[in-house]
């Protein structure tokens, strides 16, 4: 079984690790710039800069030297955070009794993908920007 993960969610993490790398920039990042070097769509960029803005993870700057730049630290923003706030994380157990009787069978398997999914979501809350940006840098070297 594969994580599954939405081009959208992708997306966020692609633009949130740019902004980490351009923290110190006396310029904001322009979408533009994210969406050329990593070949996203600008108008789906934007929508999911808006999302992230919304949620207080980046803020942005208004004209022609206007762009994004993070509004929290790297070190405190996490996979798991930006994974919740861009696809909201599904039930488990909810979804598998919509789809299933009512049974003993149901309620064990139930318990068993929210465990899964707790796992999950502790793993990816542990991971932060800061990290994946020092992982980048390593690979570079």
């Amino acid at each position: 079984m594969s994580l599954k993960i939405s081009a959208k969610t992708e997306y966020a993490c692609i633009a949130l690790m740019e902004l980490a790398i351009h923290k110190n920039s006396a310029e904001p990042v322009h979408v533009r710039n994210i969406a050329e070097r990593h070949s996203v769509p600008p108008r789906f960029l934007v929508q999911i800069l808006l999302q992230l803005k919304s949620a207080d993870i980046v803020e942005s700057t208004r004209g022609a030297a206007g762009g994004y730049r993070l509004k929290k630290r790297p070190e405190e923003i996490t996979l798991g955070q930006v994974m919740n706030i861009i696809d909201a994380p599904v039930n488990s157990m909810k979804r598998m009794l919509n789809q299933t009787a009512n049974s003993d069978a149901a309620t064990i398997l139930g318990n068993i993908w929210n465990a899964a999914e707790k796992c999950r979501q502790d793993f990816l809350n542990n991971i932060t920007f800061a990290d994946l940006i020092l992982h980048a840098n390593k690979s570079e070297q």
